[in-house]
């Protein structure tokens, strides 16, 4: 059997109890899938590559090297999709110049009332990363809670597009990764979670959630594997959006 990320982290009672309650059995694929993309800005990865705790002295959210990592797998599977007229959905957050609506963000993160924007550049750190930027027929939705779902007109869009599934990516893999995989459960969508083209902060909640969400909710699998089930993907499925010319500073919905 394959070892997994979150196996050496796993005690043999875990690995006993999992393999005798029936969790993590492989589900079906659904048969419309959309690519959900959570949060792939530079707020979550820098402007460059840098060892995570030298980008959180800028980014204080940043997940340094793992996020530039999953670029160019996240640039393989956004060419797949778009080859294939697969719906992709981006999600990047949203704050208040005066950080107002922070709300529940401030309460747990001592840094958490620092400017969303870069003092000296003017980056604002919800802007998705140029590597992997929207495109005119692509979706973005901007939202305030880790949840993609959450106050959002995510679930809507997916119902006018007929999906029944989603491939999930982005960052983080224990916030809102997993919280955007729940609520897709809760709504009886199919979900894939693509393993490497995750990211967390830390390495073990990384891992942990993986494993979790492979148990109950989602599959959890590596790109190979979804970019073989994507090339057998029968291409024109989907009524996209037409698209007008966008930047990456503009607010799109």
């Amino acid at each position: 059997m394959t070892e997994r990320i979150w196996d050496k982290f796993l005690t043999e009672r875990d690995k006993a109890v999992f393999a005798a309650s029936g969790y993590g059995a492989l589900a079906d694929w659904g048969k419309r899938p959309a690519l959900i993309i959570v949060d792939v800005n530079y707020a979550f990865t820098g402007e460059k590559t840098l060892p995570i705790l030298e980008s959180i002295k800028k980014w204080r959210n940043s997940c340094g090297e793992d996020g530039w990592d999953a670029i160019p797998v996240l640039q393989q599977l956004i060419l797949s999709c778009r080859s294939k007229g697969i719906p992709i959905i981006y999600t990047t957050g949203t704050r208040r110049s005066d950080n107002w609506n922070g709300g529940s963000w401030l309460w747990k993160n001592t840094r958490g009332k620092e400017a969303p924007k870069l003092t000296e550049t003017g980056l604002d750190g919800n802007v998705i990363v140029k590597e992997i930027a929207p495109q005119p027929q692509d979706l973005v939705i901007r939202k305030e809670k880790p949840s993609a779902f959450f106050g959002s007109p995510l679930a809507s869009y997916l119902q006018l597009l007929g999906c029944d599934s989603i491939i999930v990516t982005g960052t983080t893999t224990s916030g809102c990764v997993r919280a955007t995989v729940l609520d897709a459960f809760s709504l009886n969508l199919r979900c894939t979670v693509v393993e490497d083209a995750c990211f967390d902060r830390a390495q073990s909640s990384h891992a942990i959630n993986l494993c979790d969400m492979n148990a109950k909710y989602a599959n959890v699998l590596p790109s190979p594997d979804v970019l073989v089930h994507l090339d057998a993907y029968p291409a024109g499925q989907f009524n996209l959006p037409k698209g007008v010319d966008i930047h990456n500073d503009e607010i799109w919905y």
